[in-house]
């Protein structure tokens, strides 16, 4: 489905054509397409239906094949506690390939929640040699825009499979689902418990298979009570983490499936009077920041997602020059780092959910 510069474009219709439906002249149409914004909002409204109406395709750069020398990155959340190594594997591995890298945020949505038309046409009226996506996913119709016009791309870490033929690169999710309970399993951890993001993800749906299979090798039972899913939200990871202690038999340790909800587990934890990890071992997934920050320092899964980035480029550079990688899903190693939110398991004797001695501080997040 990634387009490699051997096809023919789709015929359609000229932009005249399109500045003829909206009742503008043809430069007028071409600013709407080419991304300018010095274009009355109801003009441009106009032009933008015609464009979608009439199936117009900008027609691919005649050098789509050549070298390439300007790619584009587009972010989901430049401010996101990824986005810092994602950018800085991109732009290391842009500088080795003599390449320039425009930088952006995501598309923004039109009043009926379609993504903006002129955030893809920008892409191609800077004559982009391709595209690195750090998003979620993208539409169909994205997909689609992308392949009339030629525009290689790749997705980085997308949360939903994607299309047939759609080169991606992620990380290794559900070995270091496996990795993360192994490290609690060999600290005598039995009654491990996993805090999910929303089912359907692949790499959180990876990660807790990652969980189930290391328990099965292990021959411990699998707790259905002990599987919740919160999501990223600090308050419902927090509600979460109190009904496992407040359950009969409450887990010793905990592997939550992203860094973002430690601290959420950590002020739970809090709540009650209990220290990390003498309540609750505690190991995370993606080595955040956050991870780092923490008090205690929490044990986490590294996903390199430098790494990840800067490979993506270089596969987007093999695909602007024709040659399409034989493989559309690239993985990429994790490991774990350890910290000081694991330890051994407590004696028989003890109960997590129950109040630590009086000498024993809670662990917080800073």
């Amino acid at each position: 489905m990634v387009p490699t510069g051997s096809a023919q474009a789709p015929a359609g219709p000229t932009l005249a054509v399109v500045a003829r439906e909206a009742g503008v002249s043809v430069p007028t149409a071409s600013k709407v397409v080419n991304g300018r914004g010095d274009v009355a909002p109801e003009t441009r409204r106009r032009v933008t239906e015609a464009l979608d109406r009439l199936g117009y395709v900008r027609r691919p750069r005649s050098d789509a094949a050549g070298p390439p020398g300007l790619v584009d990155l587009v972010l989901a959340a430049p401010d996101g506690p990824g986005a810092g190594a994602v950018l800085r594997g991109a732009a290391e591995a842009a500088y080795e390939a003599g390449l320039e890298l425009v930088v952006s945020a995501g598309p923004g949505r039109t009043a009926g929640g379609l993504p903006e038309r002129g955030w893809l046409d920008r892409l191609a009226a800077r004559g982009s040699s391709g595209v690195l996506f750090d998003l979620a996913g993208l539409s169909p119709a994205q997909y689609s825009w992308l392949d009339q016009h030629r525009i290689p791309y790749v997705l980085i870490d997308p949360a939903h499979e994607p299309p047939p033929g759609v080169v991606s690169v992620g990380a290794a999710n559900w070995r270091g689902g496996v990795t993360a309970t192994e490290h609690l399993l060999a600290l005598g951890h039995e009654r491990i418990a996993v805090l999910a993001g929303q089912p359907g993800t692949m790499s959180g749906d990876a990660r807790v298979a990652g969980y189930r299979s290391a328990l099965a090798s292990a021959g411990v039972r699998q707790r259905a009570e002990y599987l919740r899913y919160p999501g990223l939200d600090e308050a419902a990871v927090r509600l979460s983490t109190r009904d496992l202690l407040d359950l009969p038999e409450p887990p010793t340790a905990v592997f939550v499936t992203s860094d973002r909800m430690a601290p959420g587990v950590y002020g739970a934890l809090a709540e009650r009077g209990l220290a990390v990890p003498d309540g609750l071992s505690v190991v995370g997934f993606d080595d955040l920041p956050v991870a780092r920050w923490s008090v205690p320092a929490l044990t986490t899964v590294r996903q390199p997602l430098a790494e990840m980035a800067a490979t993506a480029l270089r596969l987007l550079v093999r695909m602007a020059r024709g040659d399409h990688p034989e493989g559309t899903r690239t993985e990429l190693s994790t490991r774990l780092v350890h910290r000081t939110s694991t330890a051994a398991r407590p004696g028989p004797e003890h109960r997590p959910g129950s109040r630590p001695n009086a000498d024993t501080r809670p662990g917080t997040l800073g």
